[in-house]
């Protein structure tokens, strides 16, 4: 049976906690018939319909005052097709899961973003992403996906059913229906090798070419106030495994990147004038590794301090012009900026929406701890991105509209139209998806 809370069901709050609501009633379906039926009772009510996954977006992408469905039931493998080589998951399967599974099957994603705690859908409705020179977002290593829309009905996609329907709905920021299972492409288990090392500003901007060409997956953190980075390179490797030590995988992943740096943020936060200094030590507190170990555990790692994003995607050749005119911009105000800058890459893919629609990309995420003031800084960062014909993340902070949208993605209206042909009603609208793709 499905769980039904009815009236003042409570707020709904985002992971950040920068957005709230308060729908008329919350749906935990635990079948695809009960998704359905509750589609349906929300159009005879009159209601908009949102699913909301584990909140880690930074806009109000779910939001809703109508019906919150909620997909924790709807979790779990339905099925490995090792021919085919894809799997078939429900759509509230948080990412933690299905990569755990996987690896016990001797599987694995090709690529991966950093954080884990997604449902798969969330995940890549929004377009999440690593960074790759070959390989793409979560979204584009999806094979299939069933998707319920606004009159009730199961549309099932792929390349060869509803091919355009497929080509929009990997990324389809919750505007096309309710995603209730995703078949993702998998291979067998692979090892990467990590190599994690500090370098300066000034030498990553010289050699990023060189850099991006010769790995894999090559990111880097920027730390605002200092000319320091910290790069990190993962590249498969034919092994031994080696993980990070236990110790030393505490102190620098518990104790350095969450521990200290949610003090340091505190403290920074309740006196910016000391920021610069603890930026130039922090830059320097994680020592260079390497480690060798299945892709779940070299992509991710555990992000336990709250902070606000807004991360933009421009192409891949305007990255090093974007990311000087930031540093220099921060340089010249009176910001103070306790989170490093992180940069990574992607090939160009072939979703509607994918903010590597098209076009190889390079992504530049800028954050701030959260209870801090972000305006002035995400302003300033966003005048720049867009300078560039930006491309902002569909999950983090931004202000543009559908206006700017149709001017930097060719294929705009082609997913508008589609929009209006599944949801003619907007059943499933909100204030966001009406400011981002018009109403």
């Amino acid at each position: 049976m499905s769980t039904t809370v009815s009236g003042k069901s409570g707020t709904w709050r985002n992971w950040a906690g920068n957005v709230t609501a308060r729908p008329v009633r919350e749906v935990t379906p635990a079948s695809v018939d009960e998704l359905t039926a509750a589609v349906r009772r929300a159009a005879e009510d009159g209601l908009t319909v949102k699913a909301v996954g584990t909140g880690h977006s930074f806009t109000a992408a779910a939001a809703t005052d109508g019906v919150l469905i909620r997909p924790q039931l709807l979790t779990g493998i339905r099925g490995i097709d090792r021919e085919a080589m894809t799997v078939t998951v429900e759509a509230g399967t948080p990412l933690k899961r299905l990569n755990l599974a996987l690896a016990r099957e001797g599987l694995s994603l090709t690529n991966m973003g950093d954080i884990m705690e997604q449902t798969v859908s969330g995940a890549t409705s929004t377009g999440t992403h690593g960074t790759g020179r070959d390989s793409a977002s979560i979204a584009a290593q999806i094979k299939g996906l069933e998707l319920v829309t606004a009159d009730g009905s199961m549309l099932t996609c792929s390349e060869k059913e509803n091919p355009e329907v497929f080509a929009a709905a990997r990324i389809g920021i919750g505007a096309l229906g309710i995603v209730t299972a995703i078949t993702f492409s998998v291979e067998p288990v692979f090892l990467l090798s990590a190599r994690e090392e500090p370098m300066t500003f000034d030498r990553v901007t010289a050699d990023f070419d060189e850099l991006f060409t010769e790995n894999e997956h090559f990111e880097f953190y920027w730390f605002p106030h200092t000319g320091n980075c910290n790069t990190k390179r993962n590249n498969r490797s034919a092994g031994p495994e080696k993980p990070v030590g236990a110790v030393s995988g505490w102190i620098e992943d518990e104790f350095l990147s969450n521990g200290l740096f949610q003090v340091v943020n505190l403290l920074g936060r309740a006196a910016p004038m000391t920021i610069p200094s603890i930026a130039r030590l922090s830059s320097r507190a994680l020592s260079a590794r390497t480690y060798t170990d299945i892709p779940y555990k070299v992509f991710t790692s555990p992000r336990r301090v709250r902070f606000v994003e807004m991360e933009y995607a421009v192409p891949r050749e305007a990255l090093v012009e974007t990311l000087r005119e930031l540093k220099s911009m921060v340089e010249r105000s009176a910001l103070r900026v306790s989170f490093p800058v992180e940069v990574r890459t992607a090939p160009a893919d072939d979703i509607t929406l994918s903010t590597a629609s098209g076009r190889d990309s390079a992504y530049i995420a800028v954050h701030m701890f959260r209870g801090t003031p972000y305006q002035a800084y995400f302003t300033a960062a966003e005048q720049i991105f867009t300078a560039h014909e930006g491309r902002p993340h569909w999950g983090k902070v931004h202000t543009r509209d559908a206006e700017y949208f149709s001017g930097v993605y060719p294929r705009f209206g082609e997913f508008t139209a589609l929009r209006d042909r599944l949801d003619p009603d907007r059943r499933f609208a909100n204030d966001y998806l009406r400011r981002v793709l018009g109403s």
